[in-house]
């Protein structure tokens, strides 16, 4: 069984979306207030808190604060679950000796979203339109219907005041048609363009957030004029998000897009296995490496590429700009020289190409695959 998650618009009245914001808002005073309670706990008595003993603190709690009974049961037990995992995380970056990230307090417009973990109670689809528990029947657009089993319904509010809906439903994998299919690829991203192919082809590097980048800072400096706590600042905050926005839906376009033709079109896929955290500490290249997204545009290859069939392999990318795919002389290159030239065997390629190939290749060892020819796959033209 597969996740798969289904996001509609919805547009509830206005009395609707004031009890929406008064739900986010009581969501965010609980969050709040069981994180407080886990710090206190610790520093006072050097003790911890379970999930399940906060979770049953909050009849008591109710009856302290009235508002929380406006609240679905159910969304506030999720408000538990979400900090129980973002201290699991917490103790996890510790023990790995990563930088641990302790979890913070959210502030105003720091909350966005509410979930009802189990569909059918509180929320579902009735009637065409989207029943919500406390709210009412909200106005959805079902552009396209979702599949498998729903089970949780999470509503989330944009910073530009826009609501959605996200449907997570269990799915059987449907795996494509393996006829006309090429067998394998390995693809090479980075900054000149966006990714290359080991068949020579290349996706070009959009760059949003270049293209934006001038009306985003002439928002900015308006925004940041304006006295705080007035309207006009509330005006303008909304049109550095909408900005914003704009550039994070073009680039989600842009990865699904191409996403889908690279798992429509190849049985096998190598990529490498990047940790932009890592890279983005070089500060010439941090925005440029922000902008072109690997790590979402590998993330959406890895599960499509689950539920269509297809094999998806991350290889190390340690020297495959280097190495010479045909003979396997590693020749150190700085970042401006663009084309690979083996002094060994002679050969000539663009440097991006021979890295795809070098992926391609180990991603097939990973795999095991070394008889290619005999199982009837194509191998990429140099």
């Amino acid at each position: 069984m597969h996740k798969r998650t289904y996001k509609y618009r919805i547009y509830p009245t206005r009395k609707q979306q004031q009890a929406m914001n008064t739900m986010l808002d009581e969501c965010r005073w609980l969050y709040n207030h069981l994180l407080e309670e886990r710090q206190a706990l610790w520093e006072e008595h050097g003790e911890s808190t379970s999930l399940y003993h906060q979770i049953d603190s909050f009849r008591a709690l109710k009856e302290e604060r009235p508002s929380l009974k406006d609240v679905h049961s159910q969304v506030l037990q999720n408000v538990a679950v979400r900090l129980d995992l973002a201290f699991k995380a917490f103790f996890r970056r510790v023990k790995n000796g990563e930088d641990p990230g302790y979890p913070r307090f959210r502030g105003k417009f720091r909350y966005d979203s509410f979930t009802y973990p189990q569909w059918g109670n509180g929320c579902k689809i009735e009637n065409g339109r989207l029943y919500l528990s406390k709210i009412g029947h909200v106005k959805i657009i079902l552009h396209r219907p979702f599949t498998g089993t729903p089970k949780t319904g999470t509503v989330r509010r944009t910073p530009t005041g826009k609501w959605f809906v996200t449907i997570s439903c269990e799915v059987e994998a449907q795996p494509l048609p393996s006829q006309d299919v090429e067998a394998t690829v390995g693809i090479d991203v980075g900054l000149e363009s966006f990714a290359t192919l080991s068949t020579g082809e290349k996706i070009e590097n959009p760059r949003f957030f270049r293209q934006e980048e001038k009306e985003l800072a002439k928002a900015q400096r308006r925004f940041a004029k304006t006295e705080k706590g007035t309207p006009e600042r509330q005006k303008r905050r909304k049109v550095v998000a909408r900005v914003h926005e704009r550039i994070t839906n073009k680039r989600h376009d842009f990865i699904h897009q191409h996403s889908h033709r690279i798992v429509e079109r190849f049985a096998v896929i190598a990529v490498e296995d990047l940790h932009t955290n890592r890279m983005v500490h070089n500060h010439c290249l941090a925005k440029s490496i922000h902008d072109a997204a690997w790590s979402e545009f590998f993330s959406a290859l890895t599960y499509k590429a689950a539920y269509a069939g297809r094999q998806f392999v991350a290889v190390n990318p340690a020297y495959t700009s280097q190495d010479c795919h045909r003979c396997g002389h590693r020749q150190a290159k700085t970042l401006s020289e663009r084309t690979h030239r083996c002094p060994c065997c002679g050969l000539v390629l663009d440097r991006d190409h021979n890295a795809a190939l070098n992926i391609w290749r180990l991603g097939l060892q990973s795999l095991r695959t070394h008889s290619v020819e005999a199982a009837g796959f194509l191998i990429p033209a140099e």
